[in-house]
């Protein structure tokens, strides 16, 4: 994540804009710029805010759904990006990928286990 963020600040930065849907009201760098920072933090915490580490798991996985809707947006219009979402097929793939972003991070931050054992 932290890596994830630093590249939309950084070197993917222009890549990142084609996955802001045009709906959207804001600035496109504007939202790639906050969606990065957001990134950097999540990823700190899950590394230096151990003990808080299964609410992280549920922000982290938030923030996979908040950003699918970019993803499909992308898949509509059409948009290239990274090199290698450069046709619809690859596009329609990346978005069977995102429920698995957001099992992992339930699973990999102990917040599905948190969630079942409550439920017991």
């Amino acid at each position: 994540m932290i890596y994830a963020g630093f590249s939309h600040l950084t070197f993917n930065r222009i890549e990142f804009q084609s996955q802001v849907p045009d709906w959207v009201p804001l600035n496109k760098d504007l939202v790639v710029i906050l969606s990065g920072i957001i990134e950097m933090i999540i990823g700190l915490s899950l590394l230096f805010w151990k003990n808080q580490r299964v609410n992280v798991g549920w922000l982290l996985a938030l923030f996979f759904v908040l950003i699918f809707p970019g993803n499909v947006a992308q898949y509509l219009e059409g948009k290239d990006a990274f090199g290698v979402l450069d046709s619809d097929r690859a596009r329609l793939i990346r978005l069977f990928f995102q429920p698995v972003l957001i099992a992992w991070a339930l699973w990999s931050t102990g917040a599905w286990k948190a969630w079942r054992t409550s439920k017991e």
